[in-house]
C-alpha cells in the first residue's frame, strides 16, 4: 500500500435516482482526510478524483460530498468482476489523483 492510500470497508448501497448508481459511503475519519486534502485536488463542486481498488479491480473515478462525508461510485463492471451487490461490504483502497 502506498503512503497516500486509504483503506476501509464499506457497505454498497443503491441510489434509485433518475440515473441510478451504486455507492459506498467513505467513513468519517477517512472523509476528514480527503476533505483536508481537497483544496489540492478538487476540480469543483467538492468532487475529489481518486483511483479506487476493490479486489483485483482498479478504476479512476471521483467521489461526491454527501452529508458531511464522501460517497464513492462503484461501476457495474467492478460489481460484476468482484461479485458484489447492494448490502455487500468490500474492502476499498483509495488514492488521490493529482496529489502533490
Amino acid at each position: 500500500m502506498a503512503v497516500n492510500d486509504i483503506e476501509f470497508s464499506g457497505e454498497i448501497w443503491y441510489w434509485r435516482g433518475p440515473a441510478p448508481w451504486y455507492f459506498i459511503t467513505v467513513p468519517a475519519d477517512e472523509s476528514a482526510y480527503f476533505e483536508a486534502e481537497s483544496n489540492f485536488v478538487t476540480y469543483g463542486w467538492g468532487m475529489i478524483p481518486v483511483t479506487a481498488e476493490i479486489g483485483a479491480s482498479v478504476w479512476d473515478t471521483s467521489m461526491f460530498p454527501k452529508d458531511g462525508r464522501y460517497i464513492l461510485p462503484v461501476k457495474a463492471s467492478v460489481r460484476r468482476a468482484e461479485d458484489l451487490d447492494d448490502g455487500d461490504v468490500p474492502t476499498v483502497r483509495l488514492r488521490l489523483r493529482g496529489w502533490k
